[in-house]
């Protein structure tokens, strides 16, 4: 090898070294290691809303064990996440309270759309991914120019009275979340087939309904404690919350959104990222309601 051909090896080799180091530099200036790869430790209790998992019963176990190491290492998911939930959560939790349903139901949220405003293969939309027919059903307006499944408010409280019924008519809220995902319908009728007395007794053919409560205890053990799994987030890399606003109140028609936006001295982005409901450039509103729309401060 020339001398040549060495100096710029060497000057490779430090580049690189270089890039690796200031990759390790956690978001507040120190030095971060890498994560390790391991094992889960399951010895410990986990719960739901509540309610404890068998952990002596080997398939909890396997099955809880086989949903943390998805979580704990499904790194940008578990990240965004995190960062996300501090935004939203702030306006999620007092809801829970409000409508009397246990707060680990917000981790619900995370396992249906990872806090995004997501749309589904089957339709399903919004935080808390509801289908048209719930939606009718828990007086969600859906059209082609509002979609309060967008509506984190009005989407949350239509969760919690969804929940909360299943909780009564099932007996748990493990159960209650397995129909969410399921079907309440299928639930029921497959816990009376089996003669099954909670959710951990029963054998389903979906096997994503099987994962699904598990799924969620592990987003929330993850979220909870994201330092025991060597997850780095410094707090400035938090999402904000979007709670500096104000409110219009809309009863009549608006012709476009972008002139109504630029009238209230902001643009039509901030605009939709304020109402994501508000899914057309326009609003018919021949039914003459009354609409709260969030601007900007």
């Amino acid at each position: 090898m020339t001398n040549r051909a060495l100096i710029v090896l060497n000057i490779m080799l430090a580049l690189g070294l270089a890039g690796l180091f200031f990759l390790s530099f956690k978001g507040d200036g120190f030095p971060a290691p890498p994560q390790s790869v391991r094992s889960i430790n399951l010895d410990k209790d986990f719960d739901f809303c509540g309610e404890k998992l068998p952990m002596g019963n080997f398939d909890v176990r396997q099955r809880l064990d086989a949903e943390l190491l998805r979580n704990v290492y499904f790194h940008s998911s578990t990240i965004l996440s995190i960062k996300r939930a501090n935004a939203l959560f702030p306006t999620i939790e007092p809801i829970l309270k409000e409508q009397g349903v246990p707060e680990d139901l917000k981790y619900l949220a995370v396992a249906e759309s990872m806090l995004s405003n997501a749309v589904s293969p089957a339709g399903a939309r919004g935080i808390w991914q509801f289908m048209k027919s719930a939606a009718d059903e828990y007086n969600l307006e859906v059209n082609d120019e509002i979609d309060e499944r967008y509506h984190l408010e009005k989407a949350t409280r239509a969760a919690c009275k969804y929940l909360r019924r299943q909780k009564e008519n099932l007996g748990s809220w493990t159960l209650a979340a397995a129909a969410y995902n399921g079907g309440p319908g299928r639930i029921s009728s497959e816990m009376a087939k089996q003669r099954a007395k909670s959710f951990y007794d029963l054998n389903l053919a979906a096997d994503e309904t099987m994962r699904y409560p598990f799924r969620i205890v592990a987003i929330k053990e993850v979220m909870q404690n994201p330092e025991t799994y060597e997850y780095v987030i410094a707090e400035d890399h938090l999402y904000d919350p979007l709670n500096t606003f104000k409110t219009v109140q809309v009863t009549g028609s608006v012709p476009s959104w972008g002139d109504f936006a630029v009238e209230h001295g902001t643009t039509y982005r901030m605009l939709k990222l304020y109402n994501p409901w508000l899914v057309d450039s326009k609003l018919t509103n021949k039914a003459g309601k009354t609409y709260e729309i969030k601007l900007p401060k």
